[in-house]
């Protein structure tokens, strides 16, 4: 695999990060680059750390994995994507300052291992094309770390001028993506 294919590669892989990232900046009352960092960290990471565990695994649990994987990605965005919703109608305005800057971590996390399931795919094709799995982890996470810090910055220059409805907007994004992806594995969609 050369340079090309790999870039292509991490931004196919990316996607989905950047716009689960552009979502969480929507909801930023202000930019918070340690916060924008913060959420990049967490997506980049579990974009390197998915191929990782696919590679070492190879081909043993693949089996187990994919016939499933969409679901699991679907289940964790739609529940996030609807509690965005929820929180969008249900919010105190006393709560709104206080929460607005502060980061879950659980949900981070979620948000992470639903946007980097399909890396673990990818990297079970790593082992079998003996690519250099370090450097190619290496670049698929620094590639998604930069695109979700620039989605975080997009989100929040949207979210700021407008915040229930982006959130609301936010929450319908991260349901349809986890949608596409139940139905482009389903096979129902082609893309």
């Amino acid at each position: 695999m050369g340079l090309i294919e790999l870039f292509l590669l991490a931004i196919g892989l990316s996607m989905d990060a950047f716009a689960v990232s552009i979502c969480k900046g929507l909801g930023m009352s202000r930019l918070n680059l340690k916060q924008a960092a913060v959420i990049a960290t967490f997506f980049g990471g579990f974009q390197a750390l998915m191929p990782v565990i696919g590679w070492a695994l190879g081909s043993q649990l693949a089996p187990v994995v994919e016939p499933v994987d969409h679901w699991i990605a679907f289940a964790l965005l739609a529940f996030i994507g609807g509690k965005m919703i929820w929180d969008a109608f249900h919010e105190d305005d006393e709560d709104d300052a206080e929460d607005a800057d502060v980061l879950d971590l659980r949900e981070l996390v979620m948000l992470a291992i639903a946007t980097s399931i399909d890396a673990l795919a990818v990297g079970v094709t790593l082992a079998f094309l003996q690519v250099d799995i370090a450097f190619s982890v290496a670049f698929i996470g620094i590639t998604t770390f930069a695109l979700s810090f620039a989605g975080v910055a997009i989100g929040h220059q949207f979210g700021s001028r407008w915040e229930k409805p982006s959130t609301i907007a936010g929450g319908i994004v991260l349901i349809l993506i986890g949608l596409k992806i139940l139905l482009e594995h389903l096979g129902i969609l082609a893309f």
